[in-house]
């Protein structure tokens, strides 16, 4: 079985366009959750959200490219771009069949299913371009990566709602420790601050008016954001012998289904992924330093979050930290997991624990350290990431030091 480590790092979300800017922010306790601005935002009723500023494609693609990526499409580009630069790596071909891109997704080319239905039904058009599927496809943004570096070893697609990110990255490191991949490209992205966007989950009723507000007594929901994070993980043995720097090691990896409700939290489907990845990883409950959340702002979430931590680490939970990231730069929905693994890595680097923002008031119900509203510095040896989708599926990553 082969030692997998990650050797670069990309992401573009509401708090940074690098890895960086993001890291300065989460330090700063930076809120990228602001008011939206969209078409048609008076017949919303959410009218906030984290949204990436200053972002014009033109600069980075040209037209033939722009006619073919989805705004999920670019923003995976640009955080690839950077977490490629950052690994130092080239895809030889000798290198190509033996890598692969997996990346999460929950919805898409959101921004192009918007824009055609508007064509189609608003403005009555009958026919829409040419480059629609190919464009809005879930797969399109893997595709893309493949063909832009010369990947054509396994690539695919993860699906799993709040979870894809989480999953894509777990199933990424499972190819390579098992040797069936020497390199692979895997993170997420999501980019729904579309009105048909923001009108769905209108609809759920767990969308935040004001502010994203992890376990705290006052919180009123979650808060949408939009953004991507790509990794590259690779053998300890490949990037060893390149001079490669390491950022981390990912070294456990585990998956449940709730099998129960479609959209409220189980605490033991939470329980047994926390548990499985600790298993798979070789550690102890004891040796973690702390948990970057899924903490969404939801009641259910929240309350259901906490009392599988509690039950998965026993009395070591009251030692842990725990941080929701999502209080910054909101829920990037598929692409989440991706953006929150900066934080696991931030905290293992530089002894720096990202906090959770907006928390005001003690809910008994999280009496956990949820490193409230400042960072601290804190040496920690390992992590995990808690991913819990709608759907029952969750996904879990550990990581250490190097």
């Amino acid at each position: 079985m082969n030692r997998v480590v990650i050797t670069g790092a990309g992401t573009i979300n509401a708090l940074g366009a690098t890895v960086p800017e993001t890291l300065q922010a989460m330090r700063e306790g930076r809120l990228g959750i602001g008011p939206l601005h969209m078409r048609d935002l008076d017949r919303l009723s959410v009218k906030i959200g984290a949204q990436i500023k200053d972002f014009d494609p033109e600069i980075y693609f040209d037209r033939q490219k722009l006619a073919l990526y989805d705004r999920v499409t670019q923003l995976t580009f640009m955080a690839s771009r950077e977490a490629m630069a950052q690994s130092g790596l080239e895809i030889t071909d000798e290198l190509s069949e033996s890598t692969g891109v997996v990346l999460g997704t929950a919805a898409g080319g959101m921004n192009t299913w918007d824009d055609n239905f508007r064509s189609v039904y608003e403005d009555g058009k009958n026919r829409v371009h040419p480059f629609v599927v190919p464009k809005l496809m879930n797969n399109a943004a893997a595709s893309h990566l493949s063909i832009a570096y010369n990947i054509k070893g396994p690539s695919l697609t993860v699906s799993t709602a709040c979870a894809s990110s989480n999953h894509a990255i777990g199933l990424a490191f499972q190819m390579v420790r098992s040797g069936m991949a020497q390199v692979m490209l895997a993170g997420g992205a999501d980019a729904m601050l579309t009105f048909g966007g923001i009108k769905a989950w209108e609809g759920l009723r767990v969308m935040s008016k004001t502010a994203c507000r992890p376990f705290s007594a006052n919180r009123s929901g979650m808060v949408q954001g939009e953004g991507a994070g790509i990794f590259v993980l690779e053998t300890y043995e490949g990037a060893k012998a390149r001079g490669a720097e390491i950022l981390a090691e990912l070294i456990g990896f585990a998956m449940t289904s709730d099998a129960g409700d479609i959209v409220m939290p189980n605490q033991q489907g939470a329980v047994r992924a926390m548990r499985g990845a600790l298993c798979d990883a070789r550690l102890d409950p004891q040796d973690i330093g702390y948990i970057n959340a899924h903490g969404t702002g939801t009641a259910a979430n929240d309350k259901t979050e906490c009392a599988a931590v509690q039950e998965a680490f026993g009395s070591h939970a009251q030692d842990l930290m725990m941080s929701s990231t999502k209080s910054m730069h909101g829920h990037l929905i598929g692409g989440t997991g991706a953006v929150e693994l900066l934080a696991c890595l931030m905290a293992l680097r530089d002894g720096v624990i990202a906090p959770t923002i907006g928390y005001e008031h003690p809910d008994p119900n999280c009496a956990l350290d949820v490193v409230p509203n400042v960072a601290r510095q804190a040496k920690v040896r390992a992590t995990l990431s808690n991913a819990f989708a709608f759907g029952g599926m969750n996904a879990v990553l550990a990581l250490k030091a190097f």
